[in-house]
């Protein structure tokens, strides 16, 4: 706990909602909720204007879709968001060396290690310029907590929502935090906010009235040292600059149950080869592999497998997961399947390089002599049945880190029901995904149906633009990359309205 507020919390207010206001003229002001548009799709965001109808965060699309029929429903573009955040957090490294990001959003700062802010008035100025520097690069709002210590920091920034600032003062964190909801804290979640509350606590001022023996019996010894810890504002963790993955996974969930054991075994197939294209682009290897299964009735099973040592070769996470899933029941349908790596290590083991040789081989011998079985199954078997993105996704998993690349933001609306792809005769146009006319130039989808694909011609910093319709396969109409916030002259303006 320090003496003075020098530790900074960034929280971008509502920020996959924010950026597609951002960059969507047209929306600015409206009620716009991103995430997986499919019958199972989950919201990932949702602006203000749409929390002011009861939207929020891990709602089911459909509850959404009832509560606030007139909002703006759009599929996650991870690349931008993620460009965004390289903004952010470059304006974050600039105030300090001790940067830890929590998410593509949010981060902590360590304003004392980089000699920007030692006392509250500093700390403040510190905050409020970078609020005006993130407003200027990207056009966005931001939320920043000042306090001693992360916890705290933490706090301020939720209190300071949406677009401000608070600096807690140290000294004044008892008071500040007594009336609070024990939910504010961190790792007090649903349950032990129930449980908490049937005690008769509802504050956090009365987990500090209860004392640490009566929370080490409530909830055990090192979850009530750590309340009773937190209740009286106490927190010694240090902004650590490099956070390292623990695991690595992909996920995807299905409009309608999977029965087929081949499709199952192809999907997770898929899954795995997903898993480790994200395993080598962090740089890691993994020693245990996990397969997730979420069955038809809500029940979710986890099986694991530990290897020898850590790998990064995608046939021998393949032969590990085909192993799992023959140990689990899927008579009664498939809701969701995921892959993992846990273990991570930044090497590999050159015998199990040895294993995959011989995965190989057999998958080989067994293809040539007519076996099945996933040995037998060619790299890619699942691709053309994809799901995932606005038809077969139950949501944007990857803020969390559940999915990966081909997964929910990049997959084409429109897949079949069980997951299966659409026939190639008819393309299909998410909504809020990117376009380009060969004629009216950069816009994005509104929707799609019956043949027909609607488009609104804007980008930012535009006026909101013109909508125009067009058939599904028009030759001239393109997906495109998502333009940046920031103006780029290489692209060509709308073409402005008529009269």
């Amino acid at each position: 706990m320090r003496a003075a507020p020098t530790i900074l919390h960034l929280d971008m207010d509502a920020f996959y909602a924010s950026v597609e206001q951002a960059s969507k003229p047209s929306l600015r002001g409206k009620a716009v909720i991103v995430g997986g548009l499919g019958p199972r799709g989950v919201v990932a965001t949702a602006s203000y204007e749409a929390r002011r109808f009861g939207v929020h965060s891990a709602m089911p699309m459909a509850q959404a879709r009832r509560l606030c029929p007139n909002g703006a429903y759009l599929i996650p573009r991870f690349s931008l968001y993620r460009a965004v955040s390289d903004v952010v957090m470059a304006l974050l490294r600039q105030l300090s060396p001790l940067v830890e990001p929590l998410s593509l959003d949010e981060a902590f700062v360590d304003l004392e290690a980089g000699g920007t802010a030692f006392d509250a008035e500093s700390a403040l100025e510190t905050g409020q310029r970078l609020r005006a520097d993130i407003l200027a690069a990207t056009g966005l709002s931001a939320s920043v907590g000042l306090a001693g210590s992360k916890m705290l920091a933490k706090v301020a920034s939720e209190e300071a929502k949406p677009d401000g600032l608070l600096l807690i003062e140290p000294g004044t964190e008892r008071a500040l935090l007594a009336p609070m909801s024990v939910r504010t804290l961190p790792g007090v979640g649903p349950a032990t906010g129930e449980h908490l509350r049937r005690a008769g606590i509802t504050t956090v001022g009365d987990l500090a009235e209860a004392g640490e023996d009566e929370l080490v019996r409530m909830v055990g010894r090192a979850h009530g040292v750590g309340l009773y810890r937190m209740a009286l504002g106490l927190d010694d963790r240090a902004v650590v600059a490099e956070r390292d993955a623990k695991s690595v996974s992909v996920e995807d969930t299905f409009d309608v149950d999977l029965h087929d054991r081949v499709r199952i075994r192809n999907e997770v197939q898929r899954l795995a080869d997903r898993c480790v294209h994200r395993l080598r682009e962090s740089g890691h290897s993994g020693r245990t592999i996990v397969l997730k299964v979420r069955r038809y009735d809500f029940s979710t099973l986890t099986r694991s497998e530990t290897l020898r040592g850590p790998t990064d070769d995608p046939a021998v996470v393949r032969e590990a997961a085909a192993r799992l899933l023959e140990a689990v029941d899927t008579t009664g349908g498939v809701r969701l399947l995921g892959v993992g790596v846990t273990g991570l290590a930044d090497y590999t083991q050159e015998d199990l390089f040895a294993q995959s040789m011989a995965a190989e081989a057999a998958a080989e011998a067994a293809t040539a002599g007519g076996g099945g079985g996933p040995a037998a199954e060619p790299d890619g078997a699942a691709e053309a049945g994809g799901t995932g993105g606005a038809g077969g996704s139950g949501g944007p998993a990857e803020p969390t880190g559940s999915t990966g690349p081909g997964g929910p933001a990049q997959a084409p609306e429109g897949t079949g029901a069980a997951g299966e792809a659409e026939p190639a005769r008819e393309r299909r146009w998410a909504a809020g995904s990117d376009v380009q006319h060969a004629v009216y130039g950069p816009g994005w989808v509104q929707g799609s149906g019956v043949g027909r694909v609607t488009v609104r011609f804007e980008r930012p910093g535009s006026p909101p633009g013109r909508v125009r319709t067009f058939r599904v396969d028009d030759p001239e109409l393109e997906p495109s990359d998502p333009l940046p916030l920031v103006g780029d002259p290489a692209v060509g303006e709308p073409v402005p309205e008529e009269g």
